[in-house]
């Protein structure tokens, strides 16, 4: 392949399971990309964390596995084992946020018998079996949904602890294998897009607040991964002591907080900056739009200004759900995936470009100007 248009990857069905987070529905989904709830869970007679041997590993997912039909959650879903898929399967896993570096197998290492993925058809529902801990259950929204993800995750979880008995203690809460999840082993978190924030240099002051009000800040992909794209994770960062209830009202009140600032400081930058700012985006679109070769960080740099762009309606007619499936679908294992056989670095730069390429020229974005406005009518984000 050369990267010509001919030749884009094609984009898998929009439907596949666990891929609903990407329809940029929800509330604020042009600055939150998803709310994702997660349980850790562990069962009662078997060793968990580096102590469960595979032996215990095998027996948490047959165990899981015989329980399915009598979880209304998961009565209809699909049952992935790492261990017997190949990397690149793996990787899309990852790629989708579906799976974790460690339950898919970190710098390549091929996941342990009992390492499974559990994917709910009907409901937006996941199960990763024998993570760090034996379950992890998680559900993944688009926008600032963390009320609706609890109470999903929250029936899933007692649907489930119904069938299976779980490693619980009177004071202590739900037992974990690292102390920082016991008690309610919830973390909910919610990936939001601030560029104002940073181009206009207050990012700093927000996240040094964060850490004072019991939350954390990690990148795309969670723990251990840097920010890109001005993509910023937020999360609780206890779980000890408060009730779920608690945990999810705390974060969802920071969060909309964070929106605001960020609100603010997108219309500073169109009172005091407009032509820099218009210029800066328009020339992120005008790279994406025409490059023949684009790295996945360059990408995700420019994409975060045309982003900007289409919320701030400086880019008329172009949409927030093509935007967020450039960036799971421009992912090298995606695009191997799409092409049928590995790539080379090079070869993933092109065959990006054109897929970014497609998608754009597709949308047909154009300036206020030259869909006969004056620009945007106000100063406020459209949703």
């Amino acid at each position: 392949m050369t990267g010509d248009e001919s030749t884009d990857p094609t984009l898998p069905d929009p439907e596949d399971p666990g891929l609903g987070w990407l329809d940029a529905s929800g509330e604020h989904a042009d600055i939150v990309l998803s709310t994702r709830v997660r349980l850790a869970r562990n069962l009662q007679g078997h060793p968990f964390g580096p102590r469960a041997g595979e032996g215990d590993r095998v027996a948490v997912l047959d165990r899981v596995r015989s329980v399915l039909p009598r979880i209304p959650s998961l009565v209809h879903s699909d049952i992935t084992e790492l261990g017997s898929e190949s990397p690149r399967t793996r990787r899309l896993l990852l790629e989708r946020r579906l799976a974790s570096r460690e339950l898919v197998g970190e710098h390549g290492k091929t996941p342990g018998k009992g390492s499974a993925l559990i994917v709910g058809v009907r409901r937006p529902v996941s199960v990763m079996v024998n993570e760090e801990d034996h379950l992890r259950l998680q559900t993944l929204f688009s926008g600032l949904r963390v009320h609706e993800a609890w109470h999903i995750l929250d029936t899933l979880d007692e649907e489930l602890g119904h069938q299976v008995p779980y490693a619980f203690h009177p004071e202590f809460g739900f037992l974990t294998s690292c102390p920082t999840n016991v008690g309610s082993g919830l973390r909910a978190s919610v990936l939001l897009h601030l560029p104002a924030l940073v181009l206009t240099k207050e990012i700093g002051k927000v996240l040094q607040g964060l850490t004072q009000v019991g939350l954390t800040f990690r990148g795309l992909y969670g723990e251990g991964s840097e920010v890109v794209g001005n993509f910023f994770q937020l999360s609780n960062q206890t779980t000890l002591g408060k009730s779920e209830e608690e945990l999810v009202d705390h974060l969802d009140r920071i969060v909309r907080q964070v929106i605001e600032y960020e609100t603010r400081a997108r219309k500073v930058l169109l009172r005091d900056a407009a032509s820099v700012t218009e210029d800066k985006i328009w020339r992120a679109y005008g790279l994406l739009r025409y490059a023949r070769s684009l790295s996945f960080e360059e990408l995700m740099n420019l994409l975060s200004g045309v982003r900007l762009g289409a919320s701030l309606k400086l880019l008329s007619g172009l949409r927030v759900y093509p935007l967020n499936k450039i960036m799971i679908f421009t992912q090298s294992a995606h695009l191997e995936e799409a092409a049928g056989r590995e790539l080379s670095p090079s070869e993933s730069d092109a065959h990006r470009a054109a897929y970014v390429r497609r998608i754009l020229a597709s949308e047909g974005a154009v300036s206020p100007d030259e869909s006969g406005s004056d620009g945007p009518s106000s100063s406020e984000p459209s949703g």
